[in-house]
């Protein structure tokens, strides 16, 4: 088993992740075990992670990103405390990002905090939401723009739940593996482009290396307070599409899928403003293009710039973003007027699908 130590949490990643679950839960005695999980979740992974757990109280909620709210925050602190659960009890994360979002921010504001630990059961949830601490809900539309930070007290990473995954799910994790390589290591960016499809049997040995650099980042930068920043590349813009999609859309965007439509569009800007040359602009959109189908909505432009100035990440009311250097080298805080913004976009509309 792989393992990956931080001063406040551990990653283990490895086939015998479910049975070090177990050995971690008896050592620590927890009070009560209570384990949140989605209905695709409680579907296709709980009957793998239930073998190992004994005594335990489960809370069930719709899947979607619809469910990153506070109605369902609600629910989740009235089944905690309607159980009697108590400062020495637990809460597993058994899901992919909306469930250890959802649950971390759950966990840690109960009775001022109780101890949580996320099993990424999804390749996105794996390789960015379950590891960084950042907890929270949308409201009112604005992606995450309720939480907090709080590290869970363990990650575990199994890597067969990814058996469970479409080949939909799996692109949609991959979107974030692509993302660590553009900010930091070119290679893993450039054997990510070199693979005939997206088939995990090729893609799989790139995992631990993803996890790896948001694992380093997120040490060295807990807080999001100078460096971690460099995670942000794509999610200006793409979290506006992905917002844009879930209020108008009847499927909205995945959001992997609205991120590679952000990072094409920052990559553009990354030329504009920081000289990333033609060569490598045109090696990320023929990656994104190539790998994610074509968003053919005609969005409100003067509303996703609206989005993006509510975004959490802006400082003194200027939109910030994390744009690229070269492929492997980010720059952090940089801002740029709205018609720049608004020929990124006209970029990505004028892509042939």
């Amino acid at each position: 088993m792989k393992e990956i130590i931080h001063k406040d949490f551990e990653i283990f990643l490895g086939d015998d992740g479910l049975a070090h679950l177990a050995e971690i839960l008896i050592e620590e005695g927890y009070s009560k075990i209570f384990i949140l999980m989605d209905t695709n979740t409680k579907r296709h992974c709980w009957p793998i992670l239930s073998p190992y757990l004994v005594d335990f109280l489960p809370i069930v909620i719709p899947d979607g990103e619809s469910s990153k709210s506070l109605v369902q925050a609600e629910k989740i602190w009235e089944t905690l405390q309607k159980n009697f659960a108590d400062r020495r009890s637990v809460l597993l994360n058994l899901g992919g990002g909306v469930i250890s979002d959802l649950g971390g921010f759950c966990a840690a504001t109960y009775k001022r905090g109780i101890d949580f630990i996320n099993i990424p059961t999804s390749l996105l949830g794996m390789v960015d939401a379950a590891i960084g601490g950042k907890l929270g809900i949308d409201f009112l539309g604005y992606k995450n723009s309720i939480g907090l930070f709080k590290h869970p007290k363990q990650i575990i990473v199994y890597p067969n739940f990814i058996k469970t995954l479409s080949q939909e799910e799996i692109r949609n994790g991959l979107a974030e593996v692509a993302k660590h390589g553009l900010i930091d290591d070119k290679s893993l960016f450039e054997k990510l482009s070199n693979l005939d499809n997206q088939a995990l049997d090729k893609a799989g040995n790139l995992i631990f290396q993803s996890i790896k650099i948001k694992a380093q980042i997120v040490k060295k930068d807990p807080f999001e307070k100078d460096l971690r920043k460099v995670l942000n590349f794509g999610h200006t813009i793409g979290h506006a599409i992905e917002t844009w999609s879930l209020l108008n859309d009847t499927v909205p965007l995945k959001h992997g899928e609205a991120i590679a439509i952000g990072m094409i569009c920052e990559a553009y800007m990354s030329k504009e403003l920081l000289g990333l040359s033609n060569p490598e602009l045109a090696q990320i959109t023929q990656y994104f293009t190539k790998r994610y189908p074509f968003y053919n909505k005609t969005w409100d432009e003067i509303q996703l710039i609206e989005f993006m100035r509510n975004d959490k990440k802006n400082v003194d009311g200027l939109i910030n973003f994390t744009l690229l250097k070269r492929i492997g080298k980010a720059k952090i805080n940089m801002q740029c007027h709205e018609e720049l913004i608004l020929k990124a976009l006209s970029y990505y509309r004028q892509l042939k699908p």
